[in-house]
């Protein structure tokens, strides 16, 4: 959602003491000198407000206070998690319930994150607690912001899903999601039995004709800023992404949900954040404006840990050259017979056979090296990750998956074997999509 983010300003002013705010969240980009808004209530530029955020080093922040001429901050409100919330590969679900009217002071905030209550001895580095029956600016008639500050700053960048605002009740978080009872995990609850109030919604971000649609009876209407791209990557199953945690040997950013390296240009290997050790796994990378250089590459590699100085340079690494017609396994080029270079618009499909043993590259859904590749068994690598480098100048999209090159969806739409991946060409019999549904039925049989 980074430059994207949705509006809308209240008519009449609802319950301003007591409300809730419930969403899913996957964050993209962490360690930003700006802090990243999931909501906000703002009267002009900066002058009285009412937010929750991730801050700048990534707790979570509640804040509620005016700023008056003079830097001068009135706090009514001001709430920093001691934890800090930097997984990429994971959706958090966060509750805010907030009820001033409550005698003890303690009661009139709570925090929840994955179903779990942050308790004030041990959850909150530090807390300004409102006093009691006080107004905050939520619900107020100033602008309410979902994704971003003020608009120009501050933006979320990532992903949001079910996010609810209730308007004059304080639910715990039990109202919006739900432990499985077969796997454990915290999950939504898709249709909660809640109450709205006069100024609460329900935006899903399912329907792809009308993402900014509210789905509570209240069915408000709200302004979109930027745009808003959909994607399959849900709480309930999460797809692949390139990791910007993983211990890089020199700096870079990644951009569209983390799909894409924006300044990588040089021999820097970049991983995905999903692993394996059995089955049959298939993504593809678009090669966007510029054409590849010599060190651009996709593949896959078997590692745990450690800086990737370059693809295809240890033992465990295959990664396929794009502008040449060899791949690199041990920093050793190898021959593909018949192969040609890539330029720009060309895809690469990269598919992994974890029961055989083979790794295949196919060129705009042309199998490139036939019979495949043989690769060193799973059990004595480890579990294989995406493995990919930009190259100097040049720009790859990858897709997972998702059904997106960037912010582009793929034309042809075709599918995995398990029907939940979404890619531009005919996808491999018997392979499938890296997603957290696929590698439990695969992986965890």
């Amino acid at each position: 959602m980074a430059s994207t983010y949705l509006s809308r300003t209240p008519a009449s002013a609802g319950n301003q003491k007591t409300f809730t705010w419930s969403g899913w969240v996957k964050r993209a980009k962490l360690t930003d000198a700006d802090a990243q808004y999931m909501f906000c209530s703002l009267l002009g530029n900066s002058s009285r407000y009412s937010l929750i955020r991730f801050t700048a080093t990534d707790e979570i922040g509640i804040f509620s206070g005016l700023y008056t001429t003079g830097s001068t901050t009135t706090q009514l409100m001001n709430l920093q998690t001691s934890a800090k919330y930097r997984d990429t590969s994971a959706w958090y679900h966060i509750v805010l319930s907030v009820d001033t009217t409550q005698a003890t002071s303690t009661d009139r905030v709570k925090l929840y994150v994955n179903g779990n209550l942050e308790t004030f001895d041990t959850g909150f580095g530090s807390h300004l607690l409102p006093t009691q029956n006080s107004d905050t600016f939520f619900n107020s008639t100033y602008t309410h912001r979902v994704g971003s500050f003020n608009g120009s700053i501050e933006f979320l960048d990532g992903s949001m899903s079910h996010v609810h605002w209730i308007d004059g009740t304080a639910y715990d978080a039990s109202a919006f999601g739900e432990t499985d009872a077969t796997t454990g995990i915290w999950k939504p609850k898709t249709a909660p039995s809640v109450t709205y109030g006069t100024n609460g919604f329900f935006l899903k971000f399912e329907n792809s004709a009308n993402m900014d649609l509210d789905s509570s009876p209240n069915n408000l209407t709200f302004s979109t800023s930027g745009t808003l791209t959909q994607t399959v990557d849900t709480p309930s199953n999460v797809f692949a992404t390139l990791n910007p945690l993983y211990p890089y040997t020199s700096t870079g950013a990644f951009t569209n949900g983390n799909t894409a390296p924006s300044d990588y240009n040089n021999t820097q290997g970049i991983v995905g954040t999903l692993g394996v050790s059995t089955g049959k796994w298939y993504y593809e990378v678009k090669i966007n404006g510029n054409a590849p250089s010599e060190i651009g590459m996709v593949g896959w590699g078997a590692r745990d840990n450690g800086a990737i100085n370059y693809s295809g340079g240890e033992a465990y690494d295959y990664c396929r050259y794009l502008l040449y017609a060899n791949y690199y396994n041990n920093a050793s080029a190898t021959a593909i017979s018949g192969a040609s270079a890539y330029s720009s618009g060309d895809i690469c499909g990269c598919a992994l056979d974890l029961d055989g043993n083979k790794i295949y590259w196919y060129k705009n859904g042309v199998l490139e090296n036939t019979g495949g590749t043989t690769i060193t068994a799973s059990s004595t690598a480890g579990n294989y990750f995406p493995l990919v480098r930009n190259g100097n100048g040049s720009n790859i999209q990858c897709n997972f998956g998702n059904g997106y090159f960037g912010t582009t969806p793929v034309s042809s739409a075709t599918s995995d074997e398990s029907g939940l991946g979404i890619f531009e060409y005919s996808v491999p019999s018997g392979y499938y999509c890296l997603c957290t549904k696929n590698i439990n039925l695969l992986e965890y049989a």
